[in-house]
C-alpha cells in the first residue's frame, strides 16, 4: 500500500492513463551553472561578496517602471494617439483653442490613471516591505542573519520552524516538514532530509536542516515563472471598446466625406475651402471625451471597490471585471482554506471516534507549526475528547515515519504506548484489521493524507483507527461558483494538484463537469469542454488562459502563488487573493485585502455597474 508519509518532493501530478503518477521536477544541477561548492563551514564574507558580485543578489529584478517612463507611456497607446492625432488636426485648421481643451483631456485622463495605479502599486510595495526576508547563514565559520537577497551559491544556510526558504537549496543535514503548497499547488506537507533538493519560497512547517544554496536569483528553479510574467500581455477591453467605435464613425465618416468632396466639386469649391472640409469630417469621426469618460468611470469604481477591500493595481482591470466570461481558479489556497483539517475518521472495533482522536492528540506536539498535529488536537478538541496523561513523547521521526507517546491508561491506570503515523509504518508494528485496510484503500484513492493509530504495550500492540486529513474548501467558495454561474461567468479549476483529490474539491464547491483526460493540454481547448484542469505547471495555466483568450472569451485568473503569477499577469483580470504571494499581488490586476472571496463577485459586479455608467 503506497505509503503517503514518504511522497517525493516537490512533485507535479501527471495524467496517464487514467492514473495520476507523482513525477518529481526536475532538481538543480549541482556541477554546473549557478551551483558552487562550499566548505561545510560556510563561506568567508570575502567569498560571498564576490559571488553576489558574479551572480547578482537573490531577488527578481523589480519590473516595475521608472514613474517617468509609467506616466509618458500613458501618453503611448492607441486611445492617446487618437486624442494626440485630434490636437494636430484642430491645429492644422487654426483652432488653437479647441486644440487646447482636448491636450487638457488628454493629460487628465493619463494624470488620473497614473496616480491611482501609483497609490495602488505604493500599498503593494509597502506590503512587501513588511514581508522582506532574512536568512540565517554560516560566514567565516559562525551563524549570522542576513537579508535574504545577499545570499549566494555555496552559502550554508539554517532551514528553522516557521522560516521561509529564501532560495534553492540542498539539505546536507537534519530533518524538516516542508509546505510547498504556494510553488506546487499541492496542499499535503512533505517530509525533507538529507539529500533533498527544495526551492525558494517553501515555508518550513517542522524541524530544523542545514542546506547549501544550490541557485539564487533569476536562476532558481522557478526563475522562468517571473520570465513568463514579464512577457505575458493581453490587450485591454477599453482600448478594444475604443478602437471599435473609432472604427464604426471612421467608416461611416468615410462615406461621408466621399459624398462631401463629390458635392464640393460639383460646385467647383477651390481646393482651400475643400481641405478644411475634408479634416474637419475626420476630427468628427474621434470621440475625444470617451477616453476621459472610460478613466473617470474607473476610478470611481476602484475607490468603491476599495471600501469593499479589493485594491485594483490597475485601473484598467475595473472595466475588465465587467467583460470576463470565464473565472479560472487555483485550488489550494484559493478555492481551499490552505489548511489541513481532520476529514475521516474510522476507529478499530472497541474505539469510537473520540477515543480514537484523544490517542492520535497525546501523540501529536503541542504548539509547533506541524499542520497534522494541529489539525488532529483541533478536531480533539471540538470533540471533546479525553486525552490520556502525556508522560513521555516522542516528536516525528522521518526515518520511521511515526511519533511516539507514552501515556496514562485513562481505564485502567497503567501505562500504554502510542503510535502515530503513516498507515505503512503502523501496521508494521500492530496487526492490520480488514474493514481497516479496505477504508484506508478507499480513503488514499480519494487523494487524502492518511494516518494510522496504534496502542497497546510494547509486546502487544493494536490498531485503534484511521484518521484522514485533507485541504478543505472555504465556506464562501462554492457560493462564489454559484453566483458566478448566475453572472454568465464559467468558473474552471486549473491547479497543479493530483486530479483525485481537485475532483473531490471540485464536487464539494459545485463545479461537476469532466476532469481534463491525460495528455497535453490543447490549443483548441475550451472552457465548456470540462471543469477541472490538474496536474497543471505555471507554464500550463499560463497557456490555458491564452487558450480561452484565442478562443474568445475573456478571462478571470484568481490564485495566491507563485505558480499562478505568470497566468495571472495573461488574464484580462489577475485577482489575488489576500494570502497571496507578493509575486502574485504584484502580477494580478486586483488584490484582495479581506479574507475570503467575495471580492471577485463585487469586482464584477462593479465593472458591470462601471459600464452601464459610461452608457449612461
Amino acid at each position: 500500500m503506497p505509503d503517503p508519509a514518504s511522497k517525493p518532493p516537490l512533485t507535479t501530478e501527471s495524467k496517464v492513463g487514467g492514473a495520476s503518477l507523482s513525477a518529481p521536477i526536475d532538481s538543480p544541477d549541482r556541477s554546473a551553472g549557478n551551483s558552487t561548492d562550499s566548505s561545510p563551514s560556510g563561506l568567508t564574507s570575502d567569498e560571498a561578496e564576490i559571488r553576489l558580485k558574479k551572480f547578482g543578489p537573490n531577488a527578481m529584478p523589480d519590473s516595475s517602471a521608472h514613474p517617468l517612463r509609467s506616466a509618458l507611456s500613458k501618453f503611448w497607446t492607441p486611445v492617446p494617439w487618437m486624442l494626440e492625432a485630434a490636437i494636430v488636426l484642430e491645429l492644422a485648421l487654426g483652432k488653437y483653442v479647441e486644440a487646447a481643451v482636448i491636450a487638457a483631456l488628454l493629460v487628465f485622463n493619463a494624470a488620473l490613471g497614473f496616480f491611482q495605479e501609483s497609490r495602488a502599486q505604493a500599498t503593494l510595495a509597502a506590503l512587501k516591505s513588511r514581508l522582506a526576508l532574512n536568512a540565517s547563514v554560516r560566514r567565516d565559520g559562525v551563524w549570522k542573519t542576513v537579508p535574504a537577497v545577499g545570499l549566494v551559491p555555496g552559502d550554508v544556510v539554517k532551514l528553522s520552524l516557521g522560516a521561509v526558504v529564501a532560495a534553492d537549496v540542498h539539505i546536507v543535514e537534519g530533518s524538516v516538514l516542508l509546505d510547498q503548497s504556494m510553488l506546487t499547488g499541492e496542499s499535503i506537507p512533505i517530509e525533507g532530509g538529507p539529500g533533498l533538493d527544495t526551492y525558494a519560497g517553501a515555508l518550513v512547517r517542522r524541524g530544523e536542516a542545514v542546506a547549501e544554496v544550490t541557485a539564487t536569483g533569476t536562476r532558481t528553479k522557478f526563475g522562468r515563472t517571473a520570465e513568463l510574467v514579464r512577457t505575458a500581455h493581453v490587450t485591454s477591453s477599453e482600448q478594444k471598446a475604443v478602437l471599435t467605435v473609432v472604427r464604426n464613425l471612421a467608416i461611416f465618416n468615410s462615406g461621408v466625406i466621399v459624398l462631401l468632396v463629390a458635392y464640393a466639386y460639383r460646385l467647383t469649391m477651390p481646393p482651400a475651402e475643400i481641405i478644411p472640409l475634408v479634416l474637419t469630417a475626420i476630427l468628427a469621426s474621434i470621440p475625444v471625451a470617451l477616453p476621459a469618460t472610460f478613466t473617470v468611470a474607473a476610478a470611481l469604481g476602484a475607490r468603491a471597490l476599495a471600501r469593499l477591500g479589493v485594491l485594483p493595481t490597475r485601473l484598467s482591470a475595473v472595466d475588465e471585471a465587467a467583460t470576463i466570461d470565464v473565472l479560472c481558479a487555483d485550488k489550494t489556497g484559493t478555492l481551499t482554506l490552505n489548511a489541513l483539517t481532520v476529514t475521516a475518521v474510522r476507529p478499530a472495533p472497541g474505539f469510537d471516534e473520540a477515543a480514537l482522536l484523544g490517542l492520535a492528540a497525546v501523540a501529536s506536539a503541542d504548539g509547533g507549526q506541524d499542520p497534522v498535529d494541529a489539525a488532529i488536537r483541533a478536531a480533539a478538541s471540538s470533540k471533546g475528547a479525553k486525552l490520556p496523561t502525556l508522560i513521555k513523547f516522542i516528536p516525528f521521526d522521518p526515518a520511521k515515519k511515526t511519533s511516539e507517546a507514552t501515556a496514562t491508561d485513562p481505564n485502567g491506570g497503567g501505562t500504554v504506548r502510542i503510535v502515530k503515523g503513516a498507515y505503512a509504518a503502523v501496521i508494521g508494528i500492530a496487526p492490520p484489521v480488514p474493514e481497516l485496510s479496505v477504508a484506508a484503500t478507499d480513503l488514499e484513492a480519494k487523494g487524502f493524507r492518511l494516518l494510522a493509530v496504534a496502542t497497546g504495550t510494547a509486546a502487544a500492540m493494536r490498531l485503534a483507527g484511521l484518521i484522514a486529513l485533507s485541504d478543505p474548501p472555504r465556506a464562501d467558495s462554492a457560493a462564489l461558483v454559484a453566483e458566478m454561474r448566475t453572472l454568465g461567468v464559467r468558473t474552471v479549476m486549473v491547479t497543479g494538484d493530483a486530479p483525485a483529490t481537485a475532483a473531490i474539491v471540485a464536487r464539494a464547491v459545485g463545479l461537476d463537469g469532466a476532469v481534463c483526460p491525460p495528455g497535453p493540454i490543447g490549443d483548441a481547448v475550451t472552457p465548456e469542454q470540462f471543469s477541472v484542469f490538474a496536474g497543471v505547471l505555471p507554464e500550463d495555466k499560463y497557456k490555458l488562459v491564452k487558450a480561452f483568450q484565442k478562443g474568445g472569451h475573456n478571462v478571470a485568473m484568481c490564485g495566491d502563488g507563485a505558480n499562478d503569477a505568470p497566468a495571472l499577469r495573461q488574464a484580462q483580470m489577475g485577482i489575488a487573493v489576500s494570502t497571496a504571494t507578493d509575486v502574485a499581488k504584484s502580477a494580478a490586476g486586483i488584490v484582495l485585502t479581506k479574507p475570503g472571496l467575495v471580492g471577485i463577485v463585487a469586482s464584477v459586479k462593479q465593472g458591470r455597474m462601471t459600464f452601464q455608467r459610461i452608457l449612461a
